[in-house]
């Protein structure tokens, strides 16, 4: 088997409950001393000569007499340095020697995302290269749902493997076996449309954008569930952008692989609502296509009929992920779903916006926005709402045809897109998420490289939107 075809075996799981694990005391650092003051005087001269203060990601091992470790230390910091970061207690999983530890002295209320980021901390990309994982494992906290912070951990580690997977080997015939093979670990149904079917079906847009690539442009549509409000998730399945015609500098085609990252999320999501056995019906539809330079490629100037008939004039060809997007959306909304999402790596405008650590999300549903809001805080996925600022609807109107893909000035490039979007979602209540997919510099949990946004919020949230 070749490093390419390389299968991930890895599991993140907690440790089965043991007497024999290591307890793992959390402590903030205003609150050492008095912790000291309760401990016996050999270990209380041993952590003080060890310099532990429980700063932020800090660990400290304590022996007994005959050196044997009785118990680990992890700081907590302060609430001021907590306040600039998440998963904290990751750090200490990857500093701490192998074994099972069980967390003590940590607020409940926090006990689920240092749980979950102790389980994401033990994933690495290693498709390439052999990686080192932490092996210091934790055993789920009282009161914690360890099986559903198993299935969600799950999910964005298929979100980061797809993210973080080059684009030789992820296009949109890998991205096709990847839903497949999700589908069937689910029992879900799944059809696709593919080349030149995809004008035989009314695809125009995913066709046009893909068709200079080697592989066929698709239409991914899979489904699951019987019961319940219906929700079709829509992700940006770009596996590869060159810009087209409108040819990106290189600069700007190096982390192109993530372009698919919309996709890569909406799959991640899709595990944890199949694996938790949400009571919904679920859609998922994703356009996959490679935005490629050729003969053939879509250009300048041209004018595309969308699959729900309107017009858009093509003014950039590397503007082409709402293009795809708008004829999956055009299929979605036709099926009249209780709530349509759509997950992209759309704008630079965004990141420009919030930075990369935000999702930043569109609605015109308030109540919806609430609990999105209020779930978000609650799991540690930030997300940040965005305006559908309808008077914008003349910058995305052109004259010659009812849209523009890419309107000239420079100005509101994120909202410009997202209203462009929203016309193709018809009367469905719709939310569109314009996210980077991309943690540019390793924290807890989260190393560089292909991250899931917004996912874990929606989850969350999910119950309260659609009334489960």
């Amino acid at each position: 088997m070749t490093r390419q075809e390389k299968t991930r075996t890895m599991t993140l799981t907690f440790a089965p409950p043991s007497s024999e694990a290591l307890p793992l005391q959390v402590i903030e650092a205003d609150a050492l001393e008095t912790w000291l003051k309760t401990q016996p005087d050999p270990v209380c001269d041993w952590i003080r000569n060890t310099g532990f203060t429980a700063s932020l990601g800090s660990t400290a091992l304590v022996p007994d007499p005959q050196g044997t470790v009785i118990m680990a230390l992890a700081g907590y910091g302060t609430p001021g340095t907590r306040a600039r970061g998440r998963f904290h207690l990751a750090a200490a999983a990857n500093t701490l020697p192998a074994g099972s530890y069980r967390l003590e002295g940590l607020d409940p209320t926090r006990a689920e995302e240092e749980a979950l980021g102790w389980l994401l901390s033990g994933y690495v990309f290693d498709r390439y290269k052999d990686q080192k994982p932490a092996k210091a494992r934790l055993i789920a906290p009282e009161g914690v749902d360890a099986g559903r912070l198993e299935v969600i951990a799950a999910g964005e580690a298929l979100t980061r493997d797809l993210i973080n997977t080059p684009a030789a080997d992820m296009g949109p015939a890998e991205l096709e076996a990847a839903c497949r093979e999700l589908a069937a670990q689910h029992n879900a149904e799944i059809g696709v449309s593919e080349g030149d079917a995809l004008l035989d079906q009314n695809f125009p847009m995913i066709h046009a954008v893909g068709r200079a690539a080697d592989q066929t442009p698709r239409l991914i549509d899979m489904s699951w569930g019987d019961d319940g409000p219906a929700l079709t998730l829509v992700g940006k399945g770009v596996c590869f952008d060159t810009g087209g015609l409108n040819l990106k500098p290189g600069g700007s085609m190096g982390l192109m692989k993530k372009d698919m990252g919309g996709a890569a999320t909406v799959l991640g999501l899709a595990h944890m609502i199949m694996g938790l056995d949400l009571q919904l019906r679920l859609r998922v539809l994703i356009p996959a296509v490679e935005n490629a330079v050729s003969s053939n490629a879509f250009r300048p100037g041209d004018i595309l009929t969308a699959r729900n008939g309107l017009t858009v004039e093509i003014n950039n060809t590397d503007a082409e992920g709402r293009l795809v997007l708008a004829d999956a959306l055009a299929l979605g909304a036709e099926a009249t779903p209780d709530l349509m999402i759509s997950m992209a790596t759309l704008t630079g405008a965004a990141r420009v916006a919030v930075g990369p650590d935000l999702a930043p999300y569109y609605t015109d549903e308030d109540a919806m926005a609430s609990a999105l809001d209020a779930a978000a805080a609650r799991v540690a996925d930030p997300v940040w709402r965005m305006p559908f600022h309808t008077p914008y609807e003349a910058m995305i109107e052109p004259g010659i045809a009812d849209l523009d893909n890419a309107p000239k000035g420079g100005f509101a490039g994120s909202v410009t897109a997202a209203l462009f979007l929203r016309r193709f979602a018809g009367e469905v209540p719709y939310t569109h998420f314009d996210i980077y997919g991309w943690n540019p510099v390793a924290a807890p949990a989260r190393p560089k490289g292909g991250v899931g946004m917004g996912a874990r919020a929606l989850l969350e949230a999910l119950p309260e939107m659609l009334s489960l």
